[in-house]
């Protein structure tokens, strides 16, 4: 009896509160950091400053307004309900009228004293889903199948888990190395938008020297990224980020512009919460 009544005495009011699951998803276990957090570890280390973040946020809403017809060439409607009264036909995270200003009035919401993370600077929480058909060549011509492109390679990096968001950049250069390319060698690029920090982070540490010398042996940076080329109809920031759907997003959406534009080559790349850093080369008959 004594012990129990111990051991009821130490719970706490918070021990009743309920944990979101999504919250408890995106925390991760070994630094005990939330995905936001993690991004602030990045804004400090690269000194990448509020207005630039917000920057990059108002340029992905831009790019992904002016892109809503290209977007229908790679959705569907789709109904919610199972009564079909309402359809769902394009993304709703789009903000057309999306301005500095107002990306200037949020308050951080991960490290609320000297913190830059906003919820506009940020990837959105969202549903989605995409189907790729992934399958031998001479099949897909055999059964009339149009083929958007070729694999021409992938590889995955781990990183120190409180800088997860820089995955991309050791998955990229493990992946530029072993296929014996330079970024100049690639056409068309898509970054997850996890945190719009985040991909300034890679951006930075892929042309910078300094880190190619501390972390690959390098004596040049792996180079720099076109932002032209980067991206080029907006990204999470502003269309969603639907974990565990939103690679196949991005290679969906690269190869279609692949096709648009004729290319060769094109580059897709994310972060993964836990420390992991996924990218993978795409090829078409240009």
């Amino acid at each position: 009896m004594g012990e129990k009544l111990s051991a009821a005495l130490r719970f706490r009011p918070r021990h009743f509160f309920p944990t979101p699951a999504l919250q408890m998803a995106l925390t991760d276990p070994t630094c005990g950091l939330n995905m936001g957090q993690t991004a602030e570890v990045l804004a400090k280390k690269f000194a990448i400053s509020r207005r630039r973040q917000d920057e990059f946020a108002l340029e992905s809403h831009v790019r992904s307004s002016a892109s809503r017809a290209v977007f229908k060439e790679e959705t569907l409607t789709f109904f919610p309900s199972f009564d079909y009264q309402k359809a769902v036909s394009a993304d709703n995270g789009i903000r057309e009228k999306q301005s500095l200003a107002d990306l200037a009035t949020l308050k951080p919401i991960f490290d609320r004293a000297t913190g830059t993370v906003t919820a506009g600077n940020s990837s959105q929480i969202t549903d989605g889903a995409c189907a790729l058909l992934l399958m031998n060549a001479a099949l897909a011509h055999a059964a009339g199948y149009e083929i958007l492109g070729t694999i021409a390679g992938h590889e995955y990096a781990g990183v120190e888990p409180s800088e997860m968001g820089l995955g991309p950049v050791f998955a990229i250069e493990k992946l530029l190395r072993k296929k014996r390319l330079s970024l100049k060698d690639v056409q068309l690029f898509e970054i997850n938008e996890a945190f719009a920090v985040q991909v300034l982070s890679c951006l930075d540490a892929l042309g910078s020297k300094l880190f190619a010398q501390k972390y690959f042996s390098g004596q040049e940076a792996v180079g720099s990224i076109d932002p032209s080329l980067l991206n080029v109809h907006g990204g999470a920031i502003a269309l969603g980020h639907p974990v565990g759907a939103s690679g196949a997003r991005l290679v969906l959406t690269c190869l279609k512009e692949m096709k648009r534009r004729n290319l060769r080559r094109g580059l897709v790349s994310l972060c993964v919460g836990g420390g992991q850093g996924g990218a993978i080369l795409l090829e078409r008959a240009a």
